[in-house]
């Protein structure tokens, strides 16, 4: 087979980013557009570049060498991408390839300028734009010419910016290859950006305009300040105009140079109103043309448009599909359940066949259609007063919303629009029995569930999971359940605005709630200092553990002194807790139980940091200072007028507080005990499907979801295509931020604090557990990466209950996501610990080492000299 080493542009299409790169398949589309003008050209395709790399057998080391590399070792890629580029630019073009390299150029005008510009296969793509990692040259005039940038295109595959991209995104070098394409030039009067979605917001409505006189080289090297248009719905509503001092223009005899503009000129529009919205309209039918929002180059010689490249839009985040065009408001899941990560597609239709709402999924994350509560007035009301308590940023991003007085339908308060929300449940009495009987009833459906699935196996187990998910929603739902949970969060909310009324006390719940009794997970994290006092004294034991990497080692400790009691403690420890992890709502992530690794570093902290007893003294401790609070506030209170009847008020709502609180983190843990039930079910009829050879490895089945899980299990048949699919498309979501809160028109709205008691520079949160720390700032992404001492600051994203064995050695937390009740704010109450959540960009803008305080009762961070 003769391969083919160029072809015309009107002979490519999206189909063939193999041969042509993502650029040269983006422009042979364009071409097919109808009213759509591109420059004539033709590419030069991968086969010419495979063929000058099979001649530079020598690259094939530093490419292992490349591939080996941290993205952060800058030097070691920047000589070895040098290396590779010398080498490719050192290669003599085959005659024959020059030849039909350079015979297109004969029809076109082998004199005419050119622009040479490389198309890699992994450029321009929808999860991956790639955007200015290779080279282009503008004016290139002369077949020699010509053959010399083509081979600067093909090593500019290993710029050393380029390399970096491809390690921080999981691309393969070798897998990655580069095509050239070679077009007229345009000599234009004005050339610019356009993006068919705001780049900004994300809002698909509004589309912007880039726009500046002469080459767009000018404007997307940074060299000069734009003109930008705002359009929506075919009218200019926004308009900056720059002072335009200096332009690029092409040069008769190749090249390009900055000339002055015209002073009278400089300050002229690039473009008339009429000519950006025909732009507009031109970059509508691009985008309808590839199904999503454009970044689109465009050149405008004598009053006609040409496009010279689109790509993608790679970091709009994707909106909730909806089958009708009614203006919707999309709330994050993730920001309420402290996992903002993307989920794999089993762990999306896991939560959503288990959740009490209707969830909708986009990209790898879930949301809820908040529209209907917003239209009426009364449940907006309550909602918004939720909403308050869960995340001030997210009512704030609501309330923006809601000032776009025509964005949310206005319904009428007669009649139901949904479940209420905000409403206080039936009273309960505050009588720990009820508690006792919640947890007992949700202990025995578990144990249920676990012996009455062992027997399941095929179509027969999926027909069984429906029916425990009906179980499973059950539970959650049951009116006893929600009244408890709301009695804690109630009594909260009334001794914190009682107490701040009556006695000038800031969040004195923070401190009569310290060690409540029966919360889950904050045992969780006492617990392991108990499997901490009984490694400890054990040195084996404790050196084989500094040196464990493989989860195998709970079998081999029995080797060492001590290692089967210490076996025995992390066993008895993984029956309780093993089923937690970090992100525990997407059931395909590692739980304690498959992973035990995860622990070890935790529990040797523990084992250096902490004397034997530790759990039980720090609960004593607690329980004390919320004793001796409780005495001093009553006792201040009975000074007061009407001081007897508010002490006993106060009274029966400490006790009502101690009594549900605890209760508030049960629910999840009896969720995720439930969820490893069915994991473990589910994994095993995976590996029934690998042994069949249906499937390659178990975890495929992760990027299924629950319904083609069954489906293939019926079939036994499987779209090994879709699941690599999903596994790419996976991997581009996890490079998204979820907004907290997002619009139909795909807006992201993060919402702000609008506050000024605050001191310069400091960073503002939620202030969810009392007290004022200072301390150095551990900024930790990764639980298994924690590197903590007594009295650091945890610094992190989010927190899920996985993290609570981390809160026994910090002094404080702080962090990006959470709410008042949310498991990482009710922990480090129990804890005593100061905390300040929902503080934007917090891991970005605190270095990891730096000082800083923290105000827990105010609801800011100071970073310190």
């Amino acid at each position: 087979m003769t391969e083919q080493y160029v072809l015309d542009l009107q002979e490519v299409d999206e189909a063939q980013v193999a041969l042509v790169g993502g650029k040269a398949a983006n422009l042979g589309g364009l071409s097919r557009i109808d009213g759509i003008r591109v420059p004539a050209g033709f590419c030069v395709t991968t086969a010419a570049f495979r063929r000058i790399m099979a001649d530079a057998p020598s690259i094939d080391d530093r490419l292992d060498q490349l591939s080996r590399l941290n993205p952060d070792d800058r030097e070691t890629i920047r000589t070895l991408s040098a290396e590779i580029r010398r080498t490719i630019e050192g290669i003599a073009i085959p005659d024959d390839l020059a030849a039909a390299i350079t015979r297109p150029l004969a029809p076109l005008g082998e004199q005419a300028a050119y622009a040479v510009r490389s198309s890699a296969t992994a450029e321009d793509l929808p999860t991956a734009s790639f955007a200015g990692q290779q080279d282009t040259y503008l004016n290139i005039v002369g077949p020699a010419a010509i053959l010399q940038h083509v081979g600067r295109c093909w090593a500019s595959l290993f710029t050393e910016r380029a390399v970096i991209y491809r390690l921080r995104n999981g691309v393969d070098h070798r897998k990655t290859h580069m095509a050239v394409v070679v077009q007229q030039m345009v000599v234009p009067d004005a050339a610019g950006i356009l993006f068919t979605a705001d780049p900004v917001t994300g809002n698909r409505k509004v589309a912007t305009v880039d726009a500046s006189f002469g080459l767009g080289e000018a404007l997307v090297s940074g060299r000069v300040n734009p003109d930008v248009f705002t359009v929506r719905d075919g009218e200019v509503v926004a308009r900056t105009l720059a002072t335009k001092q200096r332009a690029v223009h092409a040069l008769p005899d190749g090249g390009t140079q900055e000339v002055a503009i015209d002073p009278q000129r400089q300050e002229q529009p690039a473009l008339t109103d009429a000519q950006v919205v025909r732009l507009v309209q031109l970059g509508r039918r691009i985008e309808a043309h590839f199904g999503n929002p454009q970044d689109i180059e465009w050149c405008l010689a004598d009053d006609d448009f040409q496009i010279v490249q689109s790509r993608p839009i790679t970091t709009l985040y994707p909106i909730p599909a909806a089958s009708d065009q009614e203006n919707r408001v999309y709330l994050s899941v993730g920001h309420q359940q402290m996992m903002t990560d993307a989920m794999k597609p089993l762990g999306l239709s896991m939560w959503r066949l288990t959740a009490m709402t209707p969830m909708h999924e986009a990209g790898g994350r879930l949301f809820v259609d908040a529209t209907r509560l917003l239209s009426s007035p009364t449940s907006r009301a309550g909602f918004l007063k939720m909403s308050e308590k869960s995340d001030p940023l997210t009512r704030d991003a609501l309330e923006t919303i809601l000032g776009r007085h025509d964005f949310v339908p206005a319904l009428p308060d007669s009649g139901p629009v949904g479940p209420t929300v905000g409403g206080a449940p039936a009273p309960i009495e505050t009588d720990p029995a009820i508690v006792t009987a919640l947890i007992e009833r949700s202990q025995a459906s578990i144990a249920a569930l676990r012996r009455d699935i062992q027997t399941k196996t095929g179509p027969a187990l999926f027909d069984f999971l429906f029916e425990a998910f009906k179980e499973h929603k059950q539970v959650l739902s049951d009116p006893l359940n929600i009244q408890a949970i709301m009695a804690g969060i109630d009594a909260t909310t009334w001794l914190n605005d009682r107490l701040g009324e009556w006695l000038g006390e800031k969040n004195a719940a923070d401190t009569l709630t310290l060690s409540a009794p029966g919360n889950v997970t904050s045992e969780m994290g006492l617990a392991l200092l108990d499997v901490a006092d009984v490694i400890r004294p054990h040195p084996e034991v404790v050196r084989f553990l500094e040196r464990v990497e493989d989860d195998g080692f709970l079998d081999e400790l029995p080797k060492f002194e001590g290692g089967t009691e210490a076996r025995d403690a992390i066993e008895a420890y993984l029956d309780r807790y093993g089923m937690r992890c970090v992100g525990e709502i997407d059931i395909t992530r590692p739980r304690w139980r498959e992973r035990p690794t995860t622990l070890v570093p935790v529990l040797l902290d523990n084992v250096r940091t902490f004397e034997p007893g530790a759990a039980q003294r720090r609960f004593e401790q607690g329980r004390q200072e919320a004793q001796r609070k409780t005495q001093e506030v009553l006792t201040r209170l009975r000074a007061l007028p009407d001081g007897e009847q508010k002490a006993d008020e106060t009274k029966r709502m400490i006790d009502r507080v101690r009594t549900f609180i605890g209760y508030r983190e049960y629910p999840k843990y009896g969720i995720i005990s439930r969820y490893l039930i069915y994991k473990s079910a589910l994994l095993q009829e995976a590996e029934r499907l690998v042994q069949a050879e249906v499937l390659p490895a178990t975890e495929d089945v992760f990027y299924l979801t629950f319904q083609e899980f069954h489906d293939v299990v019926r079939s036994k048949q499987v779209d090994a295509t879709l699941i690599q699919q999903r596994k790419d498309t996976f991997r581009s979501y996890q490079a998204l931020t979820p907004p907290r809160v997002l619009t139909s028109e795909g807006e992201a709205i993060t919402g702000a604090y609008r506050r000024d008691d605050v001191p310069a520079g400091a960073l503002v949160g939620l202030p969810v557990s009392a007290g004022t720390v200072e301390g150095r700032a551990r900024v930790i992404l990764d639980m298994a990466q924690a590197d903590l001492e007594p009295g650091d600051i945890l610094v992190t994203a989010h927190t899920d209950p996985s993290w609570t064995p981390l809160f026994v050695s910090i002094a404080g937390l702080v962090t990006e996501v959470g709410g008042l009740m949310t498991h990482g704010a009710v922990i480090a109450r129990e804890y005593g610990l100061p905390a300040v959540v929902s503080v934007l960009d917090a891991t970005r803008l605190i270095a990891d080492g730096q000082r800083i305080r923290v105000h827990g009762s105010d609801g800011y961070v100071e970073l310190l000299p």
